[in-house]
């Protein structure tokens, strides 16, 4: 590879790095902010929850799980108009962040569902018998013991992401997935291809491994 070409691709390289890391970040911040309260309310309302409720509960499981039924190729076509209505346009790292959270925070949704099952009871019991109400349940029993199944459920939300963010140049969102698409596979580029697929890879390896360290260290703490 000559000069010139090396410096090319180590632009589009780093460039596309960046875009990925704006994606999945902003992502998974909606994600949490949109998945953390679903999840608390699929929880409460379920039947033998603390706030049963028949008919919220089934449109957010209905809800839920026809977001995760769906294939997010599908998805991220199916959402090209809502997108374009609410961005202003389908193409670029910020119009992928809309599809790539509506595709995972129910996902997320039934992680903070499942962590907080996990929760004891008594603790719980505990809390009302001294007169608490449904706020201080949820803040400083349910969420604060579910943390560190939490901070799991996010550690796996955001490598699911960054499979998203990927998939979403197939609609040109940008990222390592357009450019392994523009480069590597329409003009047959097979160290573009290779060197995205190893930045993807290191980048699932440095967040799981983050993730696991922190929610070792919440564990400990406990």
């Amino acid at each position: 590879m000559r000069s010139m070409n090396w410096d090319r691709f180590q632009a589009l390289l780093l460039n596309a790095t960046g875009e990925t890391l704006y994606m999945v970040a902003l992502a998974a911040l909606f994600t949490v902010a949109l998945g953390l309260p679903v999840g608390v309310l699929l929880f409460l309302t379920r039947r033998d929850g603390l706030l049963p409720h028949r008919p919220l509960a089934l449109l957010l499981n209905t809800l839920v799980n026809t977001g995760r039924a769906l294939p997010f190729v599908v998805l991220l076509i199916a959402l090209i108009p809502f997108t374009r209505l609410l961005i202003g346009t389908t193409l670029g790292s910020t119009a992928a962040v809309v599809p790539i959270t509506l595709g995972a925070f129910p996902f997320f949704a039934r992680i903070v569902e499942n962590a907080l099952d996990e929760v004891d009871r008594g603790r719980v019991e505990a809390v009302v018998s001294m007169g608490g109400n449904l706020w201080h349940i949820v803040s400083r029993v349910l969420l604060p013991e579910a943390l560190p199944s939490l901070v799991a459920g996010v550690t796996l939300t955001i490598v699911m992401l960054i499979g998203f963010s990927a998939m979403a140049g197939v609609v040109g969102g940008g990222g390592l997935g357009d450019l392994a698409i523009r480069y590597g596979y329409q003009r047959f580029d097979n160290q573009i291809m290779a060197a995205t697929i190893v930045v993807l890879l290191a980048l699932v390896l440095l967040v799981q491994k983050a993730g696991d360290r922190l929610v070792r260290a919440l564990a400990w703490r406990r």
